[in-house]
């Protein structure tokens, strides 16, 4: 089995080895995911010139070959020996320049999750920091843009993680809704849930259910704590304390991610949720 890296801004994953024909305006799409830069794969099959793969997080789809950086042994062996140097974009947007100034050539322009190389940090920069891409050129992007990619949870006190949880699935607040997305330039119901774990270093089921095999298990509506999860048929939120809770939906006059309330007293309740809510999901074990 051998190993790639996205390697564009934002590359979809279908659920089948073609593109949607988009001259039949009536037809909806089989976008299952996206991948952002930099993520690492397992490459399952090949189809011509589609890609099936598997994401780190244990999702499988479609992708065109051109979406992917194929890694040779030596790479995948570099990449793995670096992997402490990996670094994610937690700015909604930023550039990786050919030089730390504002005014280098701009490399590539990468979305909140994209992954980099940091190569160092220079002292005396300005707050620049040198990475390197996924083709081994090296750039420049303001230190601040960057945090740790955690491959476990980002803390160990429960408290903190919650809270972590919580602010991390914030970041996204104002991004529209887009169905299969999973970045800043549009993410969906289980992108955005998914993400804040990621984030944070847990692997939770990308989709908007309960699955086996994942850390998320049922827990009774009461007990439910910042960060844990809400499930309605087809849509997935993250309860977020007080009665509210943060999700991206399509609803009309919300169009994105925002937050509502469970309480019917509040001017941001939204009633056809609530009285479809079927579990409570948590990754913490009960105190």
């Amino acid at each position: 089995m051998s190993s790639a890296l996205i390697n564009k801004r934002v590359v979809t994953i279908y659920g089948r080895p073609e593109f949607d024909n988009l001259t039949k305006q009536s037809q909806t799409s089989t976008i299952q995911d996206e991948g952002l830069y930099g993520m690492p794969v397992q490459i399952l099959e090949r189809i011509g010139s589609w890609v099936k793969i598997q994401t780190h997080y244990r999702y499988t789809g479609y992708v065109h070959r051109s979406d992917l950086k194929l890694l040779t042994q030596a790479e995948e062996n570099a990449w793995k020996a670096n992997i402490s140097q990996l670094r994610v974009i937690i700015n909604p947007y930023a550039d990786v320049l050919a030089c730390p100034k504002v005014q280098g050539i701009r490399l590539r322009g990468l979305t909140r999750g994209a992954l980099l190389t940091l190569v160092e940090t220079a002292k005396e920069s300005g707050g620049w920091a040198k990475v390197k891409l996924n083709d081994g050129q090296e750039g420049y992007i303001k230190e601040g843009f960057l945090a740790p990619y955690f491959w476990e949870p980002s803390s160990k006190d429960e408290n903190k993680l919650r809270e972590k949880l919580v602010s991390t699935a914030k970041l996204y607040l104002g991004t529209q809704y887009r169905w299969g997305g999973k970045s800043s330039l549009g993410i969906d119901c289980s992108g955005l849930t998914s993400m804040a774990y990621l984030l944070n270093g847990i692997v939770i089921y990308r989709d908007a259910t309960l699955k086996e095999g994942f850390p998320i298990h049922e827990i009774a509506f009461e007990d439910k704590k910042p960060g844990d999860l809400l499930y309605f048929p087809g849509h997935i939120a993250m309860y977020i304390g007080n009665q509210r809770y943060i999700h991206s939906t399509a609803h009309n006059g919300s169009d994105g991610v925002v937050i509502n309330s469970l309480n019917p007293e509040d001017p941001d309740y939204r009633e056809d949720l609530p009285k479809s809510l079927y579990a409570t999901g948590s990754y913490f074990t009960k105190s």
